[in-house]
Parts: structure tokens; sequence; C-alpha cells
């Protein structure tokens, strides 16, 4: 056989093939528009794509900026809602405040010098930490009025004014409370001022040799009673404690364990009568546990434990030598 001959049968038996191939995609083509597969097909994909009426009207009446706008509005509005559910306010504001703070401190406005006048018991550092002047304030953003709010809610700061001059210098001038007094109440011993204000819990042995007052409301009560009570040192100097009983009156307890029971008025002539007592009788040195003054018209003497069986085998002797002598 020739080239020829074998080319012709090649097309020959390629040719059906393609033509079957043709044949059976158009049909299929004619059979998917006879049942309209296409047309629900395309009804789909345009119902899928088809966006909602209000976008589309949204799109078309607002401008792009607008849009960009409520979209940031949202997302700060999302933020700002999570930072109040989270509880990060606080952190937050104080990482703005660094960050002004910083921009001031390297604008010139850092706080190169502090004054402090007034203080005594405080030192600078717990005064600056108090007002909340720390190393990364600033001059310029440092509110002063705050600081001074700050400094007075401290029990031992009276008054304060804060004073700024810039660039860089703050000054602070305090009024503090001075130690007073040394009050006991609910087993809790704290120091005092003279207005009653308790200044911190006791720990500070430097405290120790001022006078002590115990019981409710003898806080507020004590700088009048222990006033009058310095005006006769006979009493004063051996007085251990005062004791403010029901709100009402005062006792005294005395160094060496004896109680002086007050009257509720009158009580700096009850003061006057207990000293000259103890001048002409020797009266805190007697074997006795307790002087009672409450009645205005006598004074009752409690011995000691010793003292009374003392007193009664001495009255037992005397009754033995009546009887002897009867």
């Amino acid at each position: 056989m020739d080239g020829a001959g074998r080319s012709r049968r090649s097309r020959g038996s390629s040719e059906p093939k393609t033509d079957l191939k043709a044949a059976a995609i158009g049909a299929a083509v004619l059979l998917r528009e006879y049942f309209g597969f296409d047309r629900k097909r395309a009804k789909a994909t345009h119902d899928r794509e088809m966006p909602h009426r209000a976008i589309l009207w949204l799109e078309r009446a607002a401008p792009r900026r607008a849009v960009l706008m409520l979209t940031v509005a949202t997302l700060l509005g999302s933020a700002v809602l999570g930072i109040f559910k989270g509880g990060h306010v606080d952190a937050v504001l104080a990482q703005l405040a660094d960050s002004r703070n910083a921009l001031a401190n390297s604008a010139g406005f850092r706080i190169t010098s502090v004054i402090v006048n007034g203080r005594k018991q405080l030192s600078q550092d717990e005064v600056l930490g108090i007002g909340g002047v720390n190393g990364r304030s600033s001059l310029l953003f440092l509110d002063a009025a705050t600081v001074r709010d700050k400094l007075k809610a401290n029990p031992w700061i009276a008054e304060a004014t804060v004073q700024k001059f810039y660039p860089g210098q703050l000054q602070i001038d305090l009024v503090e409370r001075t130690a007073f007094a040394l009050w006991q109440q609910g087993g809790r011993l704290a120091v005092i001022a003279d207005d009653g204000a308790v200044l911190e819990p006791y720990v500070s042995r430097r405290f120790t040799s001022l006078p002590l007052v115990v019981g409710k409301g003898a806080e507020t009560r004590a700088r009048d009673f222990l006033a009058l009570l310095a005006r006769y040192p006979q009493v004063h100097s051996i007085t251990k404690a005062a004791i403010f009983v029901g709100e009402r009156r005062w006792n005294l307890r005395l160094k060496d364990g004896l109680d002086i029971r007050l009257p509720e008025n009158d009580v700096g002539n009850a003061l006057a009568a207990l000293s000259k007592m103890d001048k002409e009788d020797k009266l805190f040195s007697r074997d006795i546990v307790a002087v009672d003054m409450r009645l205005p018209d006598r004074l009752t003497v409690q011995l000691s434990e010793d003292a009374a069986k003392a007193r009664e085998e001495l009255f037992k002797d005397k009754k033995k030598k009546k009887a002897g002598d009867a």
C-alpha cells in the first residue's frame, strides 16, 4: 500500500469520532435548554449575588467618605465596648496619660525640680507617691488640683498647696497633723491627731511616749480631757491610761494599777480633790485598788485583797480583845 492510501484511511477513521462527540455536546445543550436547567442555575446565582436593598440604597446614596467614616466609627465603638467589658479602662487611660506625658517631656516640660515644704512625718518620696507624681509625669499635664486632693486625703496632711513653675519646677507646701495620743478600741491601737483623726496603726516605737486613751468616742474627746488632766500634775504624772466609759465619763488607770472612777460632771473638782488627798494623806501610796468618785457626796475606796484580809484580821483581833475584857 502506498502512503496516499494510508492517509485516506486515517482521516476516515478519525472524522466519525469527532462528529459523534460534537453531536453528544449539542444534544446535551438542547436538553438543558429544553428542561430549563440553565435558567434555574442563572436565577439561583442571581439570587445569591443580589445584595440587600438597603445596602444597594446605601451604596447609591452615601458618598464613599461617609461609608468609610461609618466603618471607622463602628470599629471604634466595638473597641470601646470591649475595653469597658474587659475592665481595661484604667490601663488604657494610664497608657494614654503616659503617652502624652512622654510627648510633653520630650518638648521640655519634664519635672526637673521638686520642693516640698512643711513635711515632718512624711518623706519627700512618700509625699510624691501620695500625690501621684512619678518619673513619667510632666509639668504640662500635671493637674495641681488633683494632686492637692490626693494629698489631703492622707490623714497625716491637714492642708496642701501645689504650685507649678514652668518649665520644670513643682512646689508643694504642707501642713501636717501632729501625733497627739494613742487610741485603743476593739483590741486595736492607733495613732491619732488632736482632732481625733486616725493617722496610722501603732507600729512605731517613736510613739510610745504619747498618752493612751481607751474606748469608743475617746478619740474625739481626748483633747479636752487631757488638757484638763494636765492642770493637775499630781494625778497626770502617774496616769497610765484614760478610759472613756459608756461615751459619758472617764476612768483613770494609774501606773501602779489603781483605778480612779471619775464622775460624769464636775471632773475638775474631782481631780482637784484627788490631788489634795494624795498630798495630805498619801492616797495613791495606800494598799487600795480603786477609788470611786461617781457619787457627788461620797468617796468610796476599795482595798486590795491583802489589805482587805489584813483589815478583817484586825477586826477579829479587836473583837477577841473586847470579849476577853468583858
